[in-house]
């Protein structure tokens, strides 16, 4: 853990959930099934989330699937795949078939029987949380999936965590954003909420973005830490 210690533990710990708790490396190998580039995932995820951003900075908002899907579809007709609308819907979708990090059972347990209530804040659909969260039997540990999509604007627009917040009946400075990307922590950070960086990677933080709180190298470090 980076940085002098953690002050006492928070009330609520906010779960991003694409990247942070579900591992999207399979994607690659999916793409390449269905005849595209391995790297096409990545810019695929980059551009949508662009998007959305660009969406939230102007003041409105998209489903993730709806984005994800039409971006999608364009690229997969300019690297040639066959049936790009079709695949597209595929592969987009297939986002809630993706495994959890191995790290992310045994830390979300360890937080929650320490007592602190476990909640998601996704910029995609809670429904995609759900059947993750299903498959790796840790649903009942978190007493709330929530969306960008019932929000004003997607994350990192601060309107995101306030709804959050609003949702759980807490406080901002109560609560703590866990996640891997430090736009995330940023706008969370803005939004008055306390902040955990996963840097699973071990890349640098941008000097541009605010500190997190704590850096952390997998939940399983912010769980002992939380936890105890």
């Amino acid at each position: 853990m980076e940085g002098p210690a953690m002050a006492a533990a928070p009330e609520v710990i906010v779960f991003d959930v694409n990247e942070t708790l579900s591992d999207m490396s399979p994607l690659r190998a999916r793409f390449a099934e269905a005849g595209a580039p391995e790297h096409l995932a990545t810019l695929w995820f980059a551009t949508l989330l662009r998007e959305g951003f660009a969406l939230a900075a102007a003041g409105d908002a998209a489903p993730f699937a709806e984005i994800g899907t039409e971006l999608l579809t364009g690229l997969l007709d300019g690297a040639g795949v066959h049936e790009p609308q079709a695949t597209a819907r595929r592969l987009a979708s297939s986002v809630a078939d993706l495994p959890l990090h191995p790290d992310v059972p045994e830390a979300v347990s360890t937080l929650r029987a320490a007592g602190l209530r476990l909640v998601t804040l996704t910029n995609g659909s809670a429904q995609v949380a759900q059947k993750l969260f299903d498959a790796a039997g840790i649903r009942d540990e978190f007493e709330a999936l929530l969306s960008v999509e019932d929000a004003p604007a997607w994350k990192p627009h601060p309107s995101s965590y306030h709804y959050a917040a609003q949702q759980c009946g807490a406080r901002e400075e109560d609560m703590m954003l866990v996640a891997v990307h430090p736009w995330d922590i940023h706008g969370a950070a803005q939004a008055g909420l306390r902040t955990a960086w996963v840097n699973r990677s071990g890349a640098p933080y941008p000097s541009y973005f605010a500190r997190p709180e704590v850096t952390v190298t997998s939940l399983t470090q912010l769980a002992t830490e939380l936890a105890g």
